[in-house]
Formats: structure tokens, sequence, C-alpha cells
């Protein structure tokens, strides 16, 4: 069975289009307005955002040690350059969802755009090692801003098949940013355009979101959500404390040998999201327009949806780290041709997801759960095949299981937006796309926070470049639970409808 969206909303809930037009004949029932199709160009203006705010999760991997040379930045500006952008990114995102929905989500989109466009251009001048921290934070913020507002105008604009399809694309735009986010940064360091080095891995996003500002005004229609609401400054100072004291602590504590501050910040963060969690239903309860409605909630297959992203991202995050460090301080890999090992990953991925609707027509949403099973095998494969190269072996050993990983990736991510946020109603779409795509973060900095203790363990246990080795191959251990996790928690999504009998 392929997958499925749940009941359609009803009409008037797309947006702020209107739903019905009254006939002034008596008793003649209204027939609902069809809203106009979308410009063919909307989605991949739309998507470009997507792009550039997964490839800078990535691409900065591969800029650091230039970087660190460039500027003379010590360790903790390093992490920051890193970490800043992650934690801006994650304690903003739930937020400008839900400004989306207040004040319109294009117009948020591209605020966004412009605020992440001037930023990078910040990031690719600038002098010091301070200001290069300060314009990460600024992109972060700046994406938090305009990534949510992506899946909420897919989920406004789009209805039935054209709606998987595009999420299918968001899928496909995230991974291939993703995957070969460390490739492009390679490359762009290697051709070292104009002297600039490092400095194109973030300028490469100017050209890209003034193309964005120009043309997305002409083809992405406005939507908000309907009936008047207000902006939740407490809330927001909850959650944002909250999200903080979750993710500082997570992407800093392996490095800074988990001193005190840490744990009384992953001790505090449960109780700021507790308070937050019970002021929403109070908000909610006085139709006062909380920042993320509970009503969210009450639908399994959303709840479902986040704790499965939660999940995956956990180990998926891990993952591309691991390997990263695997290949260039274990193998001796450039950022290049550690960037052209990904490649087969990428490969896999592009493969599977051109044949994503094929796949979901035979599986259902039983194709996350495979994806997972398939994204088992591959690790496997490749703890068999780091096993037998250690650091000093062909690297082309690793081909395979990174084929077959790419493979299982583009199985699970795509299909995931579509099931968690089929069905949420359009009046909190960008709070629902902010709150799946916290939950990604989050995830990721736990599986790096886990993963990283083991791997920098079994790191500081052994010796010389084949230590990398060990490490890899220990943290699978990890890894694996992660994606069997994944197949486990598919299996609570709600089953699609059955289709009524025809006469």
């Amino acid at each position: 069975m392929a997958l499925q969206e749940p009941r359609e909303a009803a009409p008037g809930q797309h947006g702020n289009q209107p739903g019905a037009t009254g006939s002034n004949t008596p008793g003649a029932t209204a027939a609902p307005q069809e809203p106009p199709a979308p410009h063919w160009a909307m989605l991949p203006i739309i998507l470009i955002g997507t792009f550039v705010i997964t490839l800078d999760v990535f691409i900065v991997n591969v800029a650091i040690p230039a970087t660190q040379r460039d500027l003379h930045a010590g360790s903790s500006a390093v992490e920051f350059i890193v970490a800043g952008y992650a934690l801006a990114y994650a304690a903003g995102l739930i937020t400008g969802g839900r400004l989306g929905d207040l004040y319109g989500r294009r117009r948020m989109f591209l605020i966004g755009v412009a605020l992440f466009t001037l930023s990078s251009a910040w990031a690719g001048s600038a002098p010091t090692a301070g200001q290069l921290v300060a314009a990460r934070v600024a992109q972060g913020l700046a994406s938090a801003l305009m990534g949510p507002q992506v899946l909420a105008i897919i989920g406004t604009v789009y209805s039935g098949p054209a709606r998987i399809r595009a999420f299918n694309a968001f899928g496909l735009t995230m991974g291939l940013a993703g995957v070969f986010g460390q490739l492009i940064g390679g490359v762009l360091i290697h051709l070292d355009i104009a002297g600039l080095s490092w400095r194109t891995c973030f300028l490469v996003n100017v050209p890209i979101g003034i193309a964005a500002l120009v043309f997305a005004p002409r083809v992405v229609p406005e939507s908000k959500a309907q009936g008047k609401s207000r902006l939740d400054p407490l809330g927001m100072l909850l959650v944002s404390a909250g999200l903080v004291a979750v993710v500082l602590p997570l992407a800093e504590g392996q490095q800074k040998g988990w001193p005190e501050w840490t744990w009384v910040c992953l001790a505090v963060s449960p109780v700021l999201l507790a308070l937050f969690a019970l002021y929403q239903r109070r908000l909610a309860a006085a139709d006062r327009g909380p920042l993320v409605n509970p009503a969210l909630f009450r639908q399994r297959s959303f709840t479902v949806g986040v704790s499965t992203a939660l999940v995956y991202y956990s180990g998926m995050a891990s993952f591309f780290l691991v390997l990263a460090l695997y290949l260039q301080q274990g193998c001796g890999l450039s950022a290049l041709d550690s960037g052209l090992v990904f490649l087969p990953l990428g490969v896999g991925f592009l493969g599977v997801s051109l044949t994503a609707k094929q796949i979901a027509a035979v599986l259902g949403r039983q194709t996350l759960a495979v994806g997972a099973l398939v994204l088992t095998a591959s690790l496997i494969g490749l703890y068999a095949a780091v096993e037998h190269i250690g650091t000093h072996g062909a690297v082309a050993w690793l081909v395979p299981g990174l084929l077959v990983g790419g493979a299982g990736m583009a199985m699970v991510m795509a299909p995931l937006a579509t099931v968690a946020l089929a069905g949420t109603d359009p009046r909190y779409a960008g709070a629902a796309s902010g709150v799946l795509s916290t939950a990604n973060q989050v995830g990721g900095a736990i599986g790096v926070a886990l993963v990283g203790v083991v791997f920098y363990h079994v790191l500081g246990n052994g010796t010389g470049p084949d230590a990398y080795a060990d490490a890899f191959r220990a943290s699978v251990y990890l890894l694996v639970p992660f994606a069997l996790g994944v197949a486990a928690l598919v299996q609570l999504f709600p089953r699609p409808p059955k289709k009524a009998p025809t006469s």
C-alpha cells in the first residue's frame, strides 16, 4: 500500500485562502473553492532554504583546519564555530515556525533568507575568530526563521499526491546537502577561488540567497494561520532556554571533559521544558494562542513522527562525525579525498530517492522500517570493512557499505516528514514543522554526545592511527540500536484508512 495521508482538512483550512463560495440560489450547496495550482518554480525556490541550512551544518567541518590556521583560532573558538550555529538553530526553530503561522510564512521565509545571506557574507569576510563565531550564531538564528517555513508552505500549498511528492523532494534535498556537504567544502577549498580558501564555504551562500530573494516573492504564495492570535514571549523564553540547556552541554561536554556546569544544565533542562509544556496547556485551555498547541501531540502520527526523527537523527549525525574522523585523522585523507569517499553514499541516496514513489507503493509506511533495516545492514558491512582494512588498507572496501547506507537513508528521510506532518491542522503548520525540525537537531546533539563518549574513550585507550579504526567499530555498537529503534517506532504509526469498497 502506498503512503497515504489522513482525511483532508476541511475546505478553507489551507493558509488564508477562502474555503468555499456560496450561491445566490436558496438551498444551493456551497461548493469548495479550489486553491490555485502552485507555480512550478515554487518548490525549487523554497528548497534552496533547506539545502543551504543543511549544507552549513556539514561544510564547516572541512573548513575548520584552514580557518584555525588563518584566524589563529583557539580550541574554544573552533568549537563554537561549529556548535554556535547548531545551538542557535535548535533554540529558535519552534519560535520561527510560530512566527510564520502568525505573520506569514512567505514573509518569514524571505526575512530568514535575507538574514542568512547577510550573516554568510559576514562569516566569509570575518577578520577574527570572534566575529566568525558571532556570524555563525547569526546564521543559526536566520536558519531557525527560514527553515520551518519550508515544510509549512509545502503542507499548506500542496495536497494529496502532490504533497507527498513535495515532501519526498524535501527529504531528497536535505539528504543530498548532508551527504555531499563535505565534498562540496573540499572542492571549494581545493579550488581556492581568488585565494579565499575556507571563506568560499560561507560566501557560496550569498549568490544562492540573492537568487531566492529575487524569485520567491513572485512564485511563493503567502499563507498564515486563520483567526486572531498573538505571540507568546514567555513560551519563547522557556522553550529556548530549555533547548539551550539540552544542546549546549551535549555539544561541548565531551571536549570540555564534562565539567559541573554541563550536568547542571542537563538537570535544569527537563524542568524548563516541563514548565513550558504546562504553560502551553494553560494558554490552550484559555484559548490564548500558545506557541505550540498541545492538540498537535494528540495526533498519534505527529507524536510518533517526532519520536522517530529524534532517534533517527541521533544515529545519523554521529555516523557522519565518526566516519569523517576515521577517514581524515585515522586514514590520513585530505578534506577533498574524504569528501570523495562520501560519494557512494550520495549515489545510493539519489538512486533510491528517484524510485521512492514505486517503493512506497509497495511498502507503504513500512518503507521507513525497511530503510532502517537496510541502514543496519550497511553499518554491519562497514564494521567488517574497517576491521579488514584498519587505517592502512584501501578505502574502496567501504564503497558497498556506503552505497547500501545511502539507500537506507533515502528510504527513511523522505517518508518521515510525509507521515509525521500529514493531516496536521494548517493553522499550526509552522509550529509543527518547527517541532519536527527541533527533534532533528536535538537528536543530532544527543547522538553525537553519546557516540562521542564511546568513540573518544576507545581512542584514548589506543595508540596510533589504528585506534581510529577501533573507535569507529566501537561506535557501530551504538549506531545499530538507533537504526533498529527507528524500525520499531514505525510500527506505532496509525494504519492508513482503508478505501471504501465501490459498487
